[in-house]
Formats: structure tokens, C-alpha cells, sequence
């Protein structure tokens, strides 16, 4: 006589309530026995070959990430037993429940529906699941795939990066989801400073041509050889049809040498105020020196003043006077290089007097035409 272990009941049902015994082997051992070859193991044909008064289940359930989940099978009258499955596991067996999960409840236990919820789904709840149902013929099975969409999430991503004119740049942004999110990269605005706009621009077609891709469909973004007109901010999206995108930006900061792109010459009178002004675009800003001819001026002495204004750079003279006329250099300077440029402060009083002294002269010499033509015409 063989000895072996069961589970019997404790409210005439197979569930979680169940207690172990030892004895000997009784009929409800081979109902236990029964129960595993029906549920766990449910015979039957293949989906779609059922007679036709017993449905199938819906083939798939696609359900977003934190949502609920419905699984209907269709049932009719002669049905003796009922029970639903996740792969080699029982949830539920007529109305007990075998699974241990809270989220798993049942809904509908009906003559013509028998249907199971699962609440709050995630990733791992995703995969088969079979209604197995005993006829008073033989066992039928329909089974239901559960697909979970997760909305797109970036997970790693490039740290803001400040590098030299020149160098080589790798943005990456990595990002999840179901389906798998496209990652693209966009190149915004770039934050061209407004002193060199013009100057750049002309430079830049001097340079040599480089292709700035400002749509990138990859996880990495490599720049080559970046220049100063790719600084700014990039912009890395993740999408799939599951939501809206997911978005975050790196600041991709460009340092290059200063470039003043052009300065006026000024004229003015003795006795009046004059500012030379001289503008450079570099990042770092530059700092600002002032020289006539080799004596660098400084802020304060001989009646001038030397003021800085971001990009700009002034050079005041409160009362000009004749030594202040002449030719001034203006340097721009960063720790990645120089650039300077000349300004001339010349005596607007002494151009306009030229200018009526040769007006003048023109007068007189337009009379003296006149004259010889009137004694020309009485001569004849």
C-alpha cells in the first residue's frame, strides 16, 4: 500500500486554502490528479477548430503599462468546469482562486462568460494565457496573449559638454519602451552672438564648408570637427505610438578665439565728446585692451574712459582735443586666442571747413565761366 501526499480542500474547493495531509491515497487524490491533467495540462484542439458553439477567446489584449486587463472567454450550458491559466499556472478554477497575486480577480462567472482581471499590468504579465473548459464531450482550450506597451522613457543621456572649435562630439541618449521608442536628435537654434553675426557669416563661407545634419534618427550623434555655428542646444526625442514623446536637451557650448568683424572710424570736433567702439564674438568673452600706437591706454588717465559691455568694448573721450586725433588698436582676447583691429578718431571741424572751402572754390570758378560766356555772345 502506497503512501503519498495531497491537498485537500479546506471549503470543499482547490485554492490557496488548501492543507497538506499524509495517508493513504483516496478518491479526491485522483480528482486533484484530474484537475492538473484538465487545467495544467488542458487537451483539446487548436485554437480555431472548436465546434462552433464555443467561441474562441480574443486572440490578443494590448493594454499600456499600468492599466487593467480583461480576459473574456465565452462559455454556454454545457460546460462542467471552467478555469483559467498563465502558462503552467492556475488563477482560477471555477470560482476558487489559485493564484497568490491580489491584482488577479475574476469578473464575470456566467452561463455564457467567464472572464478574469488583471490590475495594474506590467511587462511581466505579458504572454499567453489559456481558458480551459470541460464539455460533457471533451476538453476545449482558447487561449489570449497579452501585449504590454510601455510608454517611451530617455534613461541615459549626454551631460551639457563645453568643448574647442574643432573637436570631435559624441551626444548619446538612451531611452526604453514597447515597442522600442525611435530616438532622434535635433539641433535647435544656435545662440550666434549678435556683435559677429554678419562677420561670421562672411568667414564661414570663406572657411571650409562643414555639413551640420540637424535631424538625426540614432541613439548617437556624432559632430566632427564641430564649428562655432553648431553650439546651442540639441534636442533628444523618444517616441512610440504608445504616448506622447519623451524630451530632454543638451547645451553643447563651442569655445573659440575672438573675431571683430568690423569698427568704424569716428569724427569729431575739438572740444566734443567721442566713443570708439569695438565689438568681438568669441566664447569665452573677451576681454578688451586699447593702444595708440605702442602705448596701451588705460581707464581714468588723460580724461578718457575704457568700458566693457558683454561683447563691446568703449573708449570715451569726454573733451577731445588735438592730440587725441590719430589711429587707436583695439585687441580682443581669450584664452584660446587674440584678434585686433584699428579705429580713427579724426577732426570732423577740419573736414567740414574743407568742404566749404571747396564749395567755395567751385562758386567763384562757376562765376567766372558765366562772365566769359555773356562777354562772348556781345563780342559777336
Amino acid at each position: 500500500m502506497r503512501l503519498c501526499v495531497v491537498f485537500c480542500p479546506a471549503r470543499g474547493g482547490f485554492g490557496p486554502g488548501t492543507r497538506q495531509m499524509t495517508g493513504f491515497c483516496p478518491g479526491r487524490w485522483l480528482m486533484l490528479l484530474a484537475l492538473r491533467l484538465l487545467f495544467l495540462v488542458p487537451a483539446g484542439e487548436p485554437v480555431g477548430r472548436s465546434e462552433s458553439n464555443f467561441p474562441k477567446a480574443m486572440d490578443n489584449v494590448t493594454v499600456r503599462q499600468g492599466e487593467n486587463a480583461v480576459l473574456r472567454c465565452s462559455i454556454d450550458s454545457g460546460v462542467t468546469r471552467v478555469a483559467w491559466l498563465n502558462r503552467s499556472s492556475i488563477l482560477y478554477a471555477g470560482k476558487d482562486k489559485w493564484s497568490l497575486d491580489p491584482r488577479v480577480v475574476i469578473v464575470t462567472n456566467s452561463q455564457t462568460e467567464y472572464s478574469i482581471q488583471i490590475v495594474g499590468v506590467d511587462v511581466y504579465d505579458e504572454g499567453p494565457y489559456t481558458c480551459s473548459v470541460q464539455t460533457h464531450n471533451h476538453p476545449r482550450t482558447s487561449r489570449v496573449h497579452i501585449i504590454v506597451q510601455v510608454p517611451p522613457k530617455i534613461v541615459n543621456i549626454s551631460s551639457s559638454v563645453s568643448v574647442n572649435e574643432g573637436s570631435n562630439v559624441t551626444l548619446m541618449c538612451l531611452a526604453i519602451g514597447r515597442p522600442e521608442p525611435t530616438v532622434t536628435w535635433r539641433h535647435l537654434s544656435p545662440p550666434v552672438a549678435a556683435a559677429g553675426r554678419r562677420g561670421l557669416e562672411s568667414q564661414d563661407r570663406r572657411a571650409k564648408q562643414v555639413t551640420v545634419r540637424d535631424f538625426v534618427e540614432d541613439e548617437y550623434f556624432e559632430i566632427t570637427g564641430i564649428t562655432k555655428k553648431q553650439a546651442g542646444e540639441y534636442e533628444c526625442s523618444a517616441y512610440n505610438e504608445v504616448s506622447i514623446a519623451d524630451v530632454r536637451k543638451v547645451e553643447v557650448i563651442v569655445n573659440y578665439p575672438p573675431y571683430i568683424p568690423s569698427t568704424k572710424n569716428v569724427g569729431v570736433a575739438v572740444g566734443r565728446e567721442g566713443i570708439l567702439q569695438c565689438e568681438a564674438a568669441a566664447v569665452p568673452p573677451p576681454d578688451f585692451e586699447w593702444y595708440k600706437e605702442e602705448r596701451r591706454l588705460l581707464n581714468g588717465l588723460n580724461g578718457i574712459q575704457i568700458k566693457k559691455n558683454g561683447d563691446r568694448s568703449m573708449l570715451t573721450f569726454f573733451n577731445v582735443s588735438e592730440e587725441d586725433y590719430g589711429n587707436y588698436t583695439c585687441v580682443a582676447v581669450n584664452k584660446l586666442g587674440t584678434s585686433n583691429t584699428s579705429v580713427l578718431l579724426f577732426d570732423r571741424g577740419a573736414v567740414l571747413d574743407g568742404n566749404n572751402s571747396a564749395s567755395g572754390g567751385m562758386t567763384a570758378s562757376l562765376w567766372l565761366l558765366v562772365i566769359l560766356f555773356v562777354h562772348f555772345l556781345f563780342k559777336f
